[in-house]
């Protein structure tokens, strides 16, 4: 395939003051194995980032908990002083322990104190996008979120942060969270095999929200499928860049975050941005999680 920019895939504009490429680029992968501690090679990490930030995305998404703080860090080493159109969405709800397991944290008090912390490892006096984590990683839950929310929507209106967004969450939560203060991005499990947010994903081009698929390649476990090889074959691509088409193809308002480490990895993604699929190819590919 030939050289490409994110742009190509277009953007989204979910509310005023946002405008997102729909191909961004998701960091967690920058930290050590398991997201936590240091990548192995951080001069790599700063070049990637930057890279990312050169081919035209807009949009990078992390977390302090990634790492935790590392991340951040190192996003704030290869990029601050940011460029005034370039959007950083990041998640609150969670803490790690010492040994490096994922403790949920939602307590208002501390949901606080996640949001200055952010403020402090970016280098940055507002937030662009705070995503409220709840549910697990792969499954919503039902649990009120009016509480911590609210408590993000204070901040919001201190100026402390511009947008908010929800990561895990079930359209239940959406709906309780928006009648508090407006809601720009949903960040759920999703991509061509695991398509039980379908509803949702389609309520989110309906309402302009942008919806962020997290795991778009799989995550832990990436895809497998001979239909999608097969199609990937058929189109000179990789399957890799047949599942990130094909999410775009799925909904005008999605907006991609794969992650990578890798230079080459992440040129193969933008690359997925100008990737044409075909009628037959689509429904090949919308039988895989049918």
């Amino acid at each position: 395939m030939t050289a490409t920019t994110a742009g190509e895939a277009g953007t989204v504009t979910p509310t005023d003051g946002l405008t997102l490429t729909r191909m961004g680029y998701g960091a967690m992968q920058l930290a050590g194995p398991n997201v936590f501690g240091p990548p192995k090679d951080r001069a790599q990490a700063v070049a990637v980032l930057r890279e990312a930030v050169e081919s035209g995305i807009t949009h990078i998404d992390t977390a302090d908990f990634y790492g935790p703080t590392i991340v951040n860090e190192v996003i704030r080493e290869a990029l601050h002083p940011y460029p005034a159109d370039l959007h950083i969405v990041t998640k609150v709800g969670a803490r790690r322990g010492a040994d490096g397991s994922w403790i949920m944290s939602r307590e208002p008090a501390d949901l606080r104190k996640q949001v200055h912390e952010n403020l402090e490892h970016l280098g940055v006096d507002v937030l662009d996008v705070v995503n409220l984590r709840v549910g697990s990683h792969d499954t919503p839950d039902e649990e009120p979120v009016s509480e911590q929310f609210g408590a993000l929507a204070e901040l919001r209106r201190a100026g402390l942060i511009r947008h908010l967004g929800l990561s895990g969450a079930s359209a239940k939560q959406l709906t309780e969270a928006q009648a508090i203060a407006p809601v720009v991005t949903v960040q759920n499990l999703y991509n061509l095999a695991h398509r039980h947010d379908d509803a949702l994903v389609d309520r989110c081009a309906t309402e302009n929200i942008a919806f962020a698929p997290f795991f778009p390649l799989g995550g832990f476990t990436p895809i497998q499928s001979e239909t999608l090889t097969k199609v990937a074959a058929g189109l000179d691509a990789s399957p890799q860049q047949v599942a990130l088409s094909w999410l775009l193809h799925r909904s005008p308002t999605i907006v991609l975050i794969p992650g990578t480490s890798s230079l080459s990895h992440l040129r193969e993604n933008i690359a997925a941005a100008r990737l044409p699929l075909p009628s037959d190819a689509l429904t090949e590919l919308d039988a895989i999680g049918a």
